[in-house]
């Protein structure tokens, strides 16, 4: 509380507003934003992979899916087809630390064949993805 001292008449009204009250609805409703905020769960939801004894063709550092001119898809060296393509995408997937995908088709190579293996890789959802071999185009071209 305040008390005016100075020369003010006693008639004068009192022109400082009071915020006593403005303070007051505004700290109940900062108590009622917090007590509405819902509480947060610090819980994470994680598939972990199960071991298995197979030997997987997947390198854990990075892969290479190779197109060449006859439609021929190799995974690291091997020809594989689009279904055992799709298989080794979903093995990357599962892996701690997702590897990179490069892709090297042949300058000659068919576009649907590429389409296709490209179509393979967008909807198995790989995140590192690189074209490697791009020199090639430049003498071809």
């Amino acid at each position: 509380m305040s008390m005016a001292v100075g020369d003010r008449d006693e008639n004068e009204p009192m022109m400082d507003m009071n915020t006593t009250p403005l303070i007051d609805v505004m700290l109940v409703l900062l108590i009622m934003f917090i007590i509405t905020i819902p509480v947060q769960t610090h819980a994470v939801k994680i598939d972990l992979p199960v071991p298995s004894d197979n030997e997987s063709n997947v390198d854990p550092e990075k892969n290479k899916v190779m197109i060449d001119q006859a439609g021929t898809i190799s995974w690291n060296g091997t020809p594989v087809d689009l279904a055992q393509l799709a298989v080794y995408l979903e093995q990357t997937k599962a892996l701690p630390v997702e590897p990179e995908l490069q892709v090297q088709p042949d300058p000659f190579a068919r576009y649907i064949v590429v389409d296709n293996v490209m179509a393979v890789v967008k909807r198995s959802g790989v995140g590192k993805l690189g074209f490697v071999g791009n020199e090639q185009y430049a003498r071809v071209f």
